[in-house]
């Protein structure tokens, strides 16, 4: 089976997961708006396409399945999933299987304000969040919250435009800069409608941090939720992690996967506080930068993929508890 995997980036890493899955007959390709990328070089065969914003986006990924014979399309980009999940019925009347979640789970994640509505409505602890700043100094004044604050992007991934406020003025200046640093990335895309409520305003857990990964199968029904504590951080992204058996974990993540009914991966941030209680944090419903260190200790979730659109027996794999990963800065050549 070929494979097609948009907004492809550097993640050159699943580029090559996917590859090594696919054999011995299969062929992954790549899409992504900028051609000089990591994973675009690491795949069989690169297409460069519009913005996932473009009315030319869908169309472009839809003639790339058709004229490479593609059976699953899967996204590594928050930003295109949103687009994916609304053109998801021309995929499957194509024959093509589209790893994407329902619109209204995209959304979830995508919004933070939204993420902090579902979960605490369906009682699972998240940090308490704000889209107004004068409602944040209401509540510090009756003393219901207090410094540190955490800003950042309403529709944001990585660690882009994330501050910590320690006080009024930096909630003031850091709440402003955030929402002008939005305005001029690629973040735009997704907040332009709401560009006054871009911005979310966060309670600070201080603790231990974990990073899930629960998978799904293609019908939304749990297979397997992998649990990682988190090391050390970069740019937004775990750097080092390590696979842990806590059964609160698992159990978390198997009441999302029952929730959402997601397809496929998605990646949960976790925060435990002094006390041992956990809070979700965030969710990406699609592969995240985690996932390396799942891989890492035994599971291969591409190959479970491609076994499923095939209509096969899927395998899942145990994953060795205390397998410590560490990612390495690799170069690649994009020309001679």
């Amino acid at each position: 089976m070929n494979i097609l995997l948009t907004s492809v980036g550097r993640r050159s890493y699943l580029v090559n997961y996917f590859k090594q899955a696919a054999q011995p007959d299969g062929r992954v390709f790549a899409a992504n708006s900028d051609a000089l990328t990591s994973g675009m070089i690491a795949a069989d065969k690169a297409y460069a396409v519009p913005r996932v914003d473009s009315a030319e986006y869908i169309p472009a990924i839809l003639e790339i399945c058709q004229s490479e014979d593609i059976g699953l399309v899967v996204s590594l980009f928050d930003i295109d999933l949103p687009y994916l999940a609304n053109a998801r019925q021309q995929f499957i009347e194509k024959g093509i299987e589209l790893v994407v979640s329902e619109p209204w789970v995209i959304d979830v994640a995508n919004d933070k304000w939204a993420t902090w509505e579902y979960l605490n409505g369906h009682g699972i602890p998240t940090p308490r969040t704000f889209l107004v700043v004068e409602t944040v100094l209401s509540e510090i004044e009756v003393g219901s919250i207090d410094f540190p604050l955490i800003i950042k992007p309403r529709w944001g991934m990585g660690s882009m435009s994330i501050f910590r406020a320690d006080d009024k003025d930096e909630l003031a200046f850091f709440h402003n800069y955030a929402k002008r640093q939005i305005e001029k990335s690629y973040l735009n895309i997704l907040s332009r409608e709401n560009i006054n409520n871009s911005v979310v305003i966060q309670k600070f857990i201080e603790g231990n941090e974990f990073g899930l990964d629960v998978f799904n199968d293609l019908q939304g029904n749990h297979l397997q939720t992998i649990a990682k504590q988190k090391i050390a951080m970069r740019s937004g992204e775990t750097d080092s992690a390590k696979t842990v058996d806590d059964s609160r974990l698992v159990g978390l993540g198997e009441k999302l996967s029952g929730l959402f009914k997601h397809r496929g991966n998605i990646d949960v941030d976790v925060l435990e506080n002094k006390a041992g209680d956990l809070f979700v944090l965030e969710i990406n419903a699609r592969f995240g930068g985690g996932y390396p260190f799942s891989h890492l200790a035994g599971a291969d979730y591409p190959a479970a993929l491609i076994a499923m659109a095939e209509g096969k027996a899927v395998e899942i794999n145990a994953v060795v508890t205390g397998c410590v990963g560490l990612k390495d800065i690799t170069l690649t050549k994009a020309s001679a």
